[in-house]
């Protein structure tokens, strides 16, 4: 059965993964986020996952392939997939390294395996079908995870997989439909492992993905195709979460047939457990519903509606939630919200938010209430309060000021330039003074400064920061990216640059630009107005006041003229 509406739980990787595992929307189960290495966010222990519930009623389980539910890998720091209840596991923290040919990163059962020969997808799937037919225990029934790495960057395919688009000119092209056809080909060696084992009548196999295609679709090997669904990886419109979905499952499902039910990857918890006659766990809340009834061509019954939010999506399309036919987009504040009949547009290019404010209204109250519960039992520390991307530089070294006007500076060196100031750095750096009168309880404060960058170097960029203190990690920045082209506002190391609210935007390189930041404590947020720009953020919640504001480069060199406070 192929389903036309399958949905991953989350537009990128790790939510939509955990969610698989324990049946339970990402923010709910703490793994909110992708996952960087060293990054505290994990798969808890105290998540109750598939494989352990199987374990316990005699299952013998396997995983294969990528992993991505934790920040420190085969580390005794956080839980690995056997503390997870799997008995053999062959995985990599992320992706294959260096690419998908002879990647040189993957654990087994703990131990590093050095360099492998071969590419990724069809060694996960050849791992598990020898698991299957040499190390598993033949008298008890399996769970087999296989998580290829493809088509997930750094893409690396085989000339025979990209044979059949010899006739395309652009390279990337064929290195990723390449790519596709090699994961075709490591599902092919799963599925005949299957048969050649005797197992096809008696085993159930579910194939779909974590999220929708990466990348812009323009240049590269970033070529996945979303079939025009509204935006791609990362985003909680259809082109982010909707992905590929089939189920197998002889004597149960009619071959060849097409479902329209929506389903999502959180089902196939509960859809397992259902076959098997596991109860559900008690203590906690299930997102996941049984898809079984899809299989008869019925509708699923659900507790908790379909419900998505992306830590890294577009500002205005940060969260989502579908109820049958509707579906309701909101922004990164939960305060803007977008209605469609989901139904009859899904290209999502009619907004009836204006035209029906009553089914607004009521859809509003009920994602409130999904995100309410969900807020209540995650782990909402792990989130509140931290930049979006664990940066490597979030602690930079002391930093030198030639003017007399930057008691704090970090990475780099302030001089004097015609416009004012000249902040030069060849990694991360800032300048910071205090404010002589901090923001505290509700008060607003509006700023003006002019900057430009000074350079003819590829990196251009230059930023307003502001914070309550010079730790880096924590202070926010406001400004342009001059070199991508975009005006920005984020929080931490340049790595979280575009994850916080971005536009592109035609730009002269070597123009300077008037930049207006508003930072409002009551309404918690910091507004930025370049031109006819207007980018807004919402504050972090422990930014209770702010004592310092100043300057923010990467790896360049850029001028700022004095900053004004207008207000």
């Amino acid at each position: 059965m192929r389903f036309t509406q399958c949905y991953a739980a989350c537009g990128v990787c790790s939510p939509s993964r955990a969610s698989i595992l324990t049946g339970r929307t990402p923010y709910r189960n703490g793994v909110w986020r992708w996952i960087p290495g060293g990054h505290a966010t994990h798969l808890r222990e105290s998540e109750i996952t598939l494989p352990e519930l199987l374990k316990k009623h005699g299952y013998t389980t396997c995983h294969v392939g990528k992993w991505h539910l934790n920040g420190h890998f085969n580390s005794d720091k956080q839980p690995q997939p056997d503390d997870h209840g799997y008995d053999h596991w062959m995985a990599t923290q992320n992706n294959a390294s260096p690419n998908h040919k002879n990647p040189k990163n993957f654990v087994l059962n703990g131990e590093p395996m050095g360099q492998l020969e071969g590419f990724s997808a069809p060694l996960v799937a050849s791992e598990g079908v020898r698991w299957l037919k040499e190390e598993r225990d033949k008298d008890k029934p399996f769970l087999l995870s296989v998580w290829t790495h493809e088509p997930h960057l750094p893409i690396e395919s085989a000339e025979a997989f990209m044979e059949p688009y010899a006739s395309i000119d652009d390279e990337g092209i064929r290195q990723h439909h390449g790519n596709i056809t090699q994961l075709d080909h490591a599902f092919g060696i799963v599925m005949k492992g299957l048969d050649d084992l005797g197992l096809r009548e008696n085993t159930i196999v579910f194939f779909t993905s974590d999220n929708g295609p990466e990348g812009k679709r323009r240049t590269g090997r970033t070529q996945g195709s979303t079939g025009g669904l509204r935006g791609r990886k990362r985003d909680s419109h259809e082109g982010g979460i909707r992905v590929a979905g089939m189920v197998r499952w002889p004597g149960h499902i009619a071959p060849g047939t097409v479902s329209h039910v929506p389903v999502i990857g959180s089902d196939i918890f509960t859809t397992v457990l259902g076959i098997v006659g596991i109860e559900l766990p008690t203590d906690r809340t299930i997102d996941g519903a049984d898809m079984r009834p899809a299989f008869r061509g019925e509708l699923i019954e659900r507790q908790v509606p379909l419900f998505w939010r992306t830590h890294i999506a577009p500002v205005k399309s940060r969260a989502a939630m579908r109820v049958g036919d509707w579906k309701i987009v909101a922004d990164e504040t939960l305060t803007e919200f977008q209605l469609y009949e989901i139904e009859k547009d899904w290209q999502e290019e009619q907004d009836l938010a204006e035209a029906m404010p009553e089914k607004l209204a009521a859809m509003k109250q009920q994602f409130m209430d999904v995100w309410k519960g969900i807020e209540a039992e995650g782990p909402r520390d792990w989130w509140e309060n931290e930049p979006t991307r664990a940066s490597p530089s979030a602690t930079i070294g002391r930093g030198k000021d030639e003017t007399g006007d930057w008691p704090m500076v970090r990475g780099g060196t302030v001089t004097k330039s015609e416009m004012g100031y000249r902040l030069t750095s060849s990694g991360e750096a800032f300048a910071l003074r205090p404010l002589p009168n901090p923001l505290t309880g509700a008060e607003r404060a509006a700023f003006k400064l002019d900057y430009r960058s000074a350079v003819s170097a590829t990196t251009r960029n230059a930023f307003f920061c502001f914070g309550d203190g010079p730790n880096h990690a924590a202070l926010i920045k406001v400004g342009t990216a001059i070199g991508k082209g975009t005006h920005e506002i984020f929080q931490g190391g340049w790595a979280n640059a575009g994850t916080g609210a971005v536009k592109k935007v035609e730009m002269n390189a070597s123009q300077a630009f008037h930049a207006h930041i508003t930072i409002d404590l009551s309404k918690r947020t910091v507004v930025l107005a370049i031109g006819d720009t207007r980018l807004e953020q919402r504050l972090p919640d422990n930014l209770t006041k702010v004592t310092h504001i100043g300057l923010y480069t990467k790896g360049t060199s850029s001028d700022f003229s004095p900053i004004d406070v207008v207000e």
